[in-house]
């Protein structure tokens, strides 16, 4: 064993050294690891939930990519149609970053029932149709089949059928314009199957999934045309790297834009999420490292005359600041395991029993979502301990300024 950690631990293992003056400041400067471990990890986790929540809701409306002709208009209605013989469509086989694409169309129309009406998006989708978010969506019923016969069954969100007072099982009648506004709009009476509910209120509030065949009708299209196709990438990371390969293996009469791109004003807001936990961060490590600067100046203080008889036995500064060191790596790691156990805790109880809800009109989501991974809570134990015990090599300085004669006599 090393010197240098033998006199540490007996330090530490000492009686007096837990009862000493230096003890409430100690447990402070641990507290203070603790809860700022506790709080970098709440940060971490809820800022990266937030942001991947938020960003699979918009895509599961969405897609990753969208392709559409160049005429279309701001709205969110389908313009004039794409023909589904494309050499990307039903396979995006020259891009590698694709998982699927699917072709689909949207269309206003009305609800109307014997007391209340209200404005919806049919979005008409085909057997192509990736169910799997609002599978996760899905609150009541199941979800539509239209890989065989064309069928009235739709996907109702919970918000419309709350205010609009359905059950499942209940039909009603929606109305279409016409390009004529002198003929009368069409009429299809809807059954609705399931009930889904994003959490994402822009969306739930207007969209109800049908059939694709039905707006083909309505918009007197061909069977194989559509509004626009859905692209979805295998890794969302490489999202702008996959949209350049769908750019170039797009013809040039269609416009191809990410989902980034087409809800600039959400994706830039949640991008903020990373600035804050950046934030938290440094401000975090800051007070701990303060808190345990401290503690380590009190520690010396307290152990003047040992460090006079150390040296006066031949100990040079480094072997003394070592000892120092050690002890408040111990400290240090002391704090960030209470920190870990609290913090995981929390975030373990956050994600099964749901204990903290949120607004969704301002974030997008019922209650707080959180994201635990292992190695962001490896590099943020790593990150946290080294940068303290750096934080502590100056102060831990004052040592090599000691004089033994007068170290040994002090008081």
């Amino acid at each position: 064993m090393k010197f240098e950690y033998f006199i540490a631990k007996r330090i530490i293992d000492s009686k007096a050294y837990k009862s000493s003056v230096s003890a409430p400041i100690i447990k402070i400067g641990i507290a203070a690891i603790a809860i700022g471990i506790i709080v970098m990890m709440i940060a971490i986790a809820t800022g990266i939930g937030l942001q991947q929540k938020i960003r699979e809701k918009v895509v599961a409306f969405n897609g990753d990519i969208i392709i559409s002709n160049f005429d279309s208009n701001n709205s969110q209605e389908s313009g004039n149609p794409i023909s589904m013989d494309q050499d990307f469509y039903p396979e995006f086989n020259s891009v590698k970053g694709v998982e699927r694409i699917q072709a689909v169309a949207t269309k206003f129309g009305i609800i109307r029932t014997e007391t209340d009406f209200e404005a919806i998006i049919l979005k008409g989708v085909g057997a192509d149709f990736n169910w799997k978010y609002f599978q996760d969506f899905l609150v009541e019923g199941r979800l539509p089949d239209y890989s065989k016969e064309r069928n009235e069954d739709v996907l109702i969100s919970q918000y419309l059928a709350n205010r609009l007072r359905f059950k499942l099982g209940d039909s009603f009648t929606a109305l279409f314009r016409k390009d004529d506004p002198n003929k009368p709009p069409s009429m299809i009476t809807y059954n609705i199957v399931g009930i889904y509910s994003s959490g994402f209120k822009d969306f739930d509030e207007t969209y109800v999934l049908g059939d694709l065949r039905h707006l083909q009708r309505l918009n007197q299209w061909e069977s194989n045309e559509a509004g626009h196709f859905e692209v979805f990438v295998t890794d969302y990371s490489k999202l702008n790297q996959t949209f350049n390969q769908v750019y170039q293996n797009t013809p040039s009469l269609l416009n191809v834009v990410t989902v980034e791109q087409k809800f600039g004003s959400i994706f830039e807001w949640i991008k903020i999420f990373v600035k804050n936990i950046y934030a938290i961060i440094g401000i975090m490590i800051l007070v701990a490292g303060i808190n345990m600067i401290t503690a380590l100046l009190v520690l010396v203080l307290e152990r003047t005359q040992m460090i006079g008889i150390l040296k006066a036995l031949g100990s040079n500064n480094w072997a003394i600041r070592k000892i120092f060191l050690y002890n408040a790596s111990y400290l240090i790691t002391l704090g960030l395991i209470w920190g870990n156990v609290i913090g995981l805790g929390l975030l373990f109880a956050q994600k099964y029993l749901k204990l903290f809800p949120l607004n969704p009109d301002v974030y997008y989501v019922t209650e707080a979502p959180v994201y635990i991974s292992l190695s962001y809570i490896l590099a943020l134990n790593m990150g946290t301990f080294v940068l303290c015990l750096v934080m502590l090599l100056l102060p831990s300085y004052i040592i090599t300024k000691i004089s033994p004669v007068k170290a040994i006599r002090f008081e």
